[in-house]
């Protein structure tokens, strides 16, 4: 889970989603906007398939 604060702009949440998601083989699970401004963010792992080449 990533929490970001709200001074975040979108387009740098945008830029570290895109790095988890590229790098780190994650992708978004969840996404929760406070009221404050506060942004949660869930992350799960991506999965891959293999598929049999026998």
């Amino acid at each position: 889970m990533l929490t970001l604060p709200r001074e975040a702009s979108r387009s740098e949440v945008r830029t570290l989603l895109t790095q988890e998601a590229e790098y780190g083989h994650w992708e978004l699970a969840r996404s929760v906007l406070y009221v404050g401004g506060v942004r949660k963010v869930w992350l799960r792992r991506r999965l891959h398939r293999v598929s049999s080449t026998l």
